[in-house]
């Protein structure tokens, strides 16, 4: 969607904007083809790997995935911690801009793996509409735009050549919807299982609802009941009512809070808690949510087409941002760096272009691991209870004392006599700022 104010915009402020859980997921369709992003690729790797049909053959089991890590080991004591960057996407639907095709080359520069937070709508044809039955909302409503074919057909083969190339597929659910009485923050259990369900069926069952052969588009290389473990909800709302039932689909995070701090995570009913972080913006004395959207609020306000002499310097705040939360997790507490964004041409690309430009800053430093929520869970869960609850000590930009080697060094044996050292703080963005609010709108 191009209206910002769809969004739950309108009547914030930059500042009340600052660490706020906004989520703008839009379709604006983009310039290219209809249905071919900037490459025109079809496919992607492991073209000739063995399938197996699933139900419609919509998807198909084709083994092991690709581009995984190495088995995850725990720490040894003593070792420093890696950092942790994940990229995610909320949508990840493709409308002809070329954006998709960018980030999956810009990844396989870089070894990097990503998230993909696919809206399961982005693969129903707006003709079948209707099949989809909103809680809360007319059937075939959605406060986010339905793809053409075409763009339906290209975001089924950047799907494909995602998963080939080892990204996370999740799910950002469906029908976008963020204000009224249908929102997703009213939501009951039983209603977000009913649109979980509905997300994975748009996936599972593709070629019924379009008609599509296996020679017009290939089935999407995965099996999604085992693939989908976790996912991000619309403009962060909701996520109370979700978690008894994502831990019931035996979900292994969610990335749903709104609006957390650049510290080590803890699970919430029984999920590991992964949520948007308030990084430094630099030029003010509060921060920002790490995600695209919230950064455009707090410089254009309710506009995604702002006067474009204003671009130069909101890109190079936007990379600065960006940056500035790496640099100091990576410098102090290691705590993972979790950065969201949209396919989108926001004030003229600049967005994309700052993501862009703050991957190739982190990309290539020691320890450093660009993946996937999936991939950074699977490391979370070897590691000794006792190790992270040390990590989980040390608050925002705080060094552990005496370096890691003394801080874990003894953790292991349960006498822990590393202690954190600095003036990191847990405290809430915004808490005592005035501007940095940390409550979800």
């Amino acid at each position: 969607m191009r209206d910002i104010s769809r969004r739950g915009m309108l009547g914030l402020g930059a500042g009340a904007a600052a660490a706020v859980g906004l989520a703008g997921c839009g379709t604006a369709l983009g310039d290219g083809p209809d249905g071919v992003g900037s490459s025109g690729k079809a496919g992607g790797k492991g073209g000739g790997r063995p399938a197996r049909p699933l139900g419609d053959g919509s998807t198909s089991f084709t083994g092991k995935q690709p581009g995984q890590p190495a088995r995850p080991v725990p720490l040894e004591p003593g070792e420093t911690p890696p950092q942790f960057v994940v990229f995610s996407w909320d949508g990840a639907g493709d409308v002809g801009n070329g954006l998709f095709e960018r980030f999956l080359k810009l990844s396989e520069e870089h070894d990097a793996r990503m998230t993909f937070f696919l809206s399961g709508i982005y693969l129903l044809p707006e003709s079948k509409k209707r099949t989809y039955l909103p809680p809360n909302n007319a059937p075939g409503a959605s406060d986010i735009g339905y793809l053409t074919d075409g763009h339906i057909k290209s975001t089924l083969r950047n799907l494909r050549r995602a998963w080939l190339d080892g990204h996370e597929i999740g799910t950002h659910f469906n029908g976008h919807f963020c204000g009224g009485t249908g929102t997703v923050e009213n939501w009951t259990p039983a209603q977000w299982k009913s649109e979980i369900a509905q997300a994975k069926a748009f996936v599972k069952e593709w070629r019924t609802n379009t008609g599509w052969g296996e020679d017009e588009v290939p089935s999407l290389p995965f099996d999604y009941e085992k693939e989908l473990v976790g996912g991000r909800t619309p403009c962060l709302k909701g996520q109370s009512n979700l978690l008894p039932t994502a831990r019931e689909l035996g979900w292994r995070y969610d990335a749903s809070s709104p609006g957390g701090l650049q510290v080590w995570p803890d699970k919430k009913e029984g999920l590991w808690d992964l949520p948007l972080q308030a990084i430094p913006f630099p030029g003010h004395t509060f921060e920002v949510l790490s995600m695209d959207y919230n950064i455009l609020a707090n410089q254009s306000v309710n506009s995604t087409q702002a006067p474009p002499a204003n671009y130069p310097a909101w890109r190079k705040q936007a990379t600065d941002a960006y940056i500035a939360g790496f640099t100091r997790a990576y410098g102090t507490n290691r705590a993972p760096f979790f950065v969201g964004n949209h396919f989108e041409d926001w004030n003229g690309g600049i967005y994309m272009d700052a993501v862009e430009g703050a991957l190739r800053h982190i990309a290539g430093k020691k320890d450093v691991r660009l993946v996937s929520f999936r991939q950074f869970v699977d490391w979370l869960d070897v590691q000794e209870p006792a190790v992270l609850a040390k990590l989980r000590s040390l608050g925002v930009g705080q060094e552990p004392a005496g370096g890691w080697n003394t801080f874990l060094g003894d953790v292991a044996t349960g006498s822990g006599s590393g202690t954190a050292s600095g003036k990191g703080s847990r405290k809430r963005s915004g808490e005592g700022s005035g501007k940095g609010s940390a409550k979800a709108a």
